[in-house]
């Protein structure tokens, strides 16, 4: 399993042709207190960059953008009634979607773990 981010704080964790997505711990750490989660739908069909969902906290309200294209084939409802497991465990039970990737080569277009938390230290 490989895990890559975006500039916008998503990760993706990649297994097989699956991309597993949701917020990095800087993200969450950064919202403060999750309160609501918009999951995608389903069958969508989102775009690398493009709008997945969003997500409210106490402070903001931010979209989530889809780190690679592909059809979203799994959400996490649990979000839905406990938005704070994005708090608790935004790299793990606060994953957001899970996505059939479309294209693998868009990979390049994200940062490896090393690459981003470097990429933390310029903000």
């Amino acid at each position: 399993m490989s895990m890559y981010f975006t500039k916008e704080h998503e990760w993706v964790k990649v297994e097989g042709n699956l991309g597993t997505v949701g917020i990095s711990d800087h993200a969450a750490h950064e919202l403060g207190d999750i309160t609501f989660v918009e999951l995608p739908k389903i069958g969508a069909v989102v775009k690398q960059f493009g709008v997945l969902g969003s997500i409210e906290s106490v402070k903001a309200a931010s979209d989530i953008f889809a780190p690679l294209s592909g059809n979203v084939v799994k959400v996490n409802d649990a979000l839905e009634l406990a938005p704070e497991a994005v708090n608790e465990s935004a790299e793990g039970a606060g994953w957001m979607a899970q996505i059939e990737i479309a294209n693998e080569s868009e990979l390049k277009n994200l940062m490896n773990q090393e690459q981003y938390n470097d990429y933390l230290k310029t903000l």
